[in-house]
């Protein structure tokens, strides 16, 4: 740890508030991994509020340090919202928290990815959460593709 983020925690452990300011300045100033420490310490509502009043940077430096903290189901509303975006880092970065998406929802950001060229590879618990449906969905998107004479991504072909 750095020492600007070493004494950035402390100045947020004496007073809270103080990450509004620190946290966008952190990358900059305290390295690649300066936010994540900065939001270890954080509660959901500050996570959020930071997530809202961010650029792209800070989004995705928090939607990437969400697998680690310890949110639960209040990441989701910050999921949801980068899966709304057409920002294909933050997608994909979302979709690295997809455990707290219901089935619907992650069959509909798989494809979303599909569609904007994010490796399959990319999203966690692709596996495990495969099912029926999503091979469906899948199978009727390729199949809409070939009908229209375009390729079919090989990470589709190889799910089918």
């Amino acid at each position: 740890m750095s020492d600007w983020t070493a004494q950035a925690v402390q100045d947020i452990e004496q007073d809270p508030e103080a990450i509004y300011r620190l946290f966008p300045q952190a990358e900059r100033r305290g390295g690649a991994q300066a936010r994540a420490r900065l939001l270890a310490s954080a509660d959901a509502r500050t996570v959020a509020e930071l997530y809202r009043r961010g650029d792209a940077g800070e989004r995705l430096a928090i939607l990437r340090a969400l697998p680690g903290l310890e949110l639960g189901f209040d990441a989701l509303p910050l999921v949801e919202d980068a899966l709304r975006t057409s920002d294909a880092r933050l997608v994909e970065a979302a979709l690295a928290s997809s455990r707290w998406l219901d089935d619907h929802a992650f069959r509909q950001a798989v494809l979303k990815c599909v569609f904007m060229s994010i490796p399959l590879a990319s999203i966690s618990e692709l596996d495990q959460r495969y099912d029926a449906e999503l091979a469906r969905m899948l199978g009727d998107y390729a199949a809409e593709r070939q009908a229209a004479g375009r390729q079919v991504p090989q990470d589709v072909l190889e799910r089918l």
